[in-house]
């Protein structure tokens, strides 16, 4: 099975050596071949900041990376660099593009920057990046309809708690709506530091199958009460029951000092409307 690692909010500057030093050996025994970075990869967008981020990118060695900016990447104090170049220190460290994408044999990956240098933490998701990923996802089902179709944002599409409603993207709805309709099968978000896999479709009207996973922060001493840092690994299960995905959401046990695996959901993909209940390891 092809493996995409799903790390966000790593907030280099915050981040602790011994989370980073039990990821690092994490990645080493499941060997992804794709990851995806989505947002707030520093604390406050300095150059030596985003110089660990690198380092620690590179030493994961994982050949094809799928990286978007956080708010927190864009710097808060140097009030020059954020009225005119706001992206400057975070393209030095991970290249021009904003919105990189993959396309592999089993995934699809579009990104979306959804920072805005006038915004502090809020994010936006404009009508035209909506609708030119539309028309990538349309594109894509008819050529490879078996791919694994993923968007990536920063801030989320969709909250599990009531509490987490004011940092939902802007546009959210007309996002999911219309990458539904054009074929999106999941939308990998952060910046609430909190991991969930929530089924949109079940919430609200959409025209297939639409999964919001979330991803804690991987290595920062940001954690939420309750939520440990943590990453999440996808897999493409290419069973007899439909397109399917296994979402692995991998936890950092401070006792073990190493990442466990703390839940594991099959999500049903739009061939297959329906899912199997989620299965805790720790249940």
């Amino acid at each position: 099975m092809s493996g995409l690692l799903h790390l966000s909010d790593p907030h280099f500057g915050t981040e602790q050596p011994a989370v980073v030093a039990a990821l690092e050996r994490l990645v080493r025994q499941c060997r992804p071949d794709l990851a995806v970075l989505s947002g707030d990869v520093t604390q406050r967008a300095t150059t030596a900041q985003f110089a660990k981020a690198r380092a620690f990118v590179d030493r994961l060695g994982i050949a094809t990376w799928v990286t978007v900016p956080g708010n927190h990447d864009i710097p808060l104090f140097a009030l020059a660099a954020r009225l005119f170049t706001p992206y400057g220190r975070y393209r030095t460290a991970f290249g021009e593009d904003l919105e990189p994408s993959a396309d592999t044999a089993d995934w699809l990956v579009l990104s979306h920057n959804t920072t805005r240098r006038y915004r502090h933490a809020h994010g936006e998701i404009s009508r035209p990046q909506i609708e030119r990923t539309a028309r990538r996802l349309e594109a894509a089902r008819q050529r490879r309809p078996d791919q694994i179709r993923v968007v990536v944002v920063h801030q989320p599409l969709a909250v599990a708690k009531a509490d987490d409603r004011k940092d939902l993207l802007r546009g959210a709805a007309r996002a999911a709506e219309r990458w539904a309709a054009a074929g999106a099968d999941i939308v990998l978000g952060g910046h609430i530091h909190l991991p969930f896999v929530l089924p949109l479709h079940r919430r609200t009207a959409l025209a297939q199958a639409l999964w919001v996973v979330q991803a804690g922060t991987a290595v920062s001493s940001r954690v939420r009460d309750g939520a440990p840092n943590s990453v999440n690994l996808l897999r493409a299960d290419r069973g007899t029951a439909g397109r399917a995905c296994i979402v692995e959401r991998w936890d950092y046990d401070a006792a073990a000092d190493a990442f466990v695996l703390g839940g594991e959901e099959r999500l049903a993909l739009a061939d297959n409307p329906s899912a199997e209940a989620p299965h805790d390891a720790d249940r």
